[in-house]
């Protein structure tokens, strides 16, 4: 049974609705058993269909998955936040969530399910208007998180992209433990510090994005030359222990206490990404990946708010 978080799971942000049927299915036959998706990616539905063929052809029960789901900005108001879980859960397919997160640390004012779904930054497309934010302050929306594990409707929550202020403050209120903090995470952008309090905190940490720019090339966020992948620290390691510079890489996600979420489409990748526990990295190799740090942010809203919807809406310094 999948209760405790397992280290490697498969992420569906970018996954084509076209696609994502087949993409689960075979991440479920290749061995994955934690699912990461989100309101936001605008292909639950076709997700729950993959889990329930896998479940329907016996490859797993739904006790043997670890499924986490997202709340989106547009429901972060009290009164909308279990009408967001409830709509991802009837998309999926499920009776109930293994983790819910708050997939921002940001509000954005409501835009009912009827009139667009999933609803993304723009308050108003038709209008090419920009963000419009909400005054929700945090606190607000974890209590009404906090209610969905009461009503059994997810069994954890917690949060992403949160800051180490945000989490100081978030423990001082907090009633229900958060279980997870989901931040990008790679050896370009290694977080250390706040890695350290979230542990301290006891909550678990899952790396997004663990292979850095791959995710961001397509999106035009990132050059092919930011590839963490061709750096001669990735590339020795993966010579001395025969593997790919990115199962050195997911490696590293893992060997230092993060679970990680890498996504791709093909199924021999998939298997590749899953085939890193047989091998460990030294201190050394893990000291001089780590060494690789530039404080290096791919998915920046500070950066990407403001050049696709107008809106200047930094949330890291």
């Amino acid at each position: 049974m999948a209760d405790t978080l397992p280290p490697i799971g498969f992420g569906f942000w970018k996954v084509a609705c076209q696609d994502a049927v087949n993409v689960a299915y075979e991440a479920i036959a290749a061995g994955y058993r934690h699912l990461d998706c989100a309101a936001d990616y605008g292909n639950e539905t076709e997700v729950g269909q993959g889990i329930a063929r896998a479940i329907a052809d016996g490859l797993v029960t739904r006790e043997d998955l670890w499924i986490t789901s997202k709340l989106w900005n547009t429901f972060h108001a009290p009164e909308h936040v279990e009408e967001g879980c409830r709509k991802s859960l009837s998309d999926l397919g499920l009776d109930y969530l293994d983790l819910y997160l708050i997939h921002f640390p940001i509000a954005l004012e409501y835009v009912p399910i009827d009139t667009r779904y999933p609803p993304e930054w723009v308050h108003d497309p038709d209008a090419q208007s920009g963000m419009k934010r909400a005054k929700v302050p945090l606190h607000a929306t974890w209590g009404a998180m906090e209610t969905l594990v009461g009503k059994g409707l997810t069994k954890r929550i917690g949060v992403c992209n949160y800051n180490s202020g945000l989490i100081h403050d978030l423990m001082s209120y907090a009633t229900v433990h958060p279980h997870t903090l989901q931040i990008e995470a790679h050896p370009y952008l290694t977080q250390e510090r706040l890695i350290r309090l979230a542990k301290d905190y006891g909550i678990e940490v899952t790396a997004f994005s663990p292979l850095g720019a791959l995710s961001y090339v397509e999106l035009d966020m990132a050059g092919q030359g930011d590839s963490v992948l061709t750096e001669p620290a990735v590339l020795a390691a993966a010579q001395a222990h025969g593997k790919t510079p990115a199962q050195v890489v997911l490696r590293w996600g893992v060997q230092r206490g993060t679970s990680i979420i890498p996504k791709t489409s093909k199924p021999e990748r998939m298997r590749e990404n899953l085939d890193i526990m047989d091998f460990a990295l030294s201190e050394e190799e893990m000291n001089a990946i780590s060494a690789l740090n530039q404080n290096r942010r791919f998915n920046d809203p500070g950066t990407f708010t403001e050049a696709a919807f107008n809106t200047f809406h930094p949330i890291y310094d």
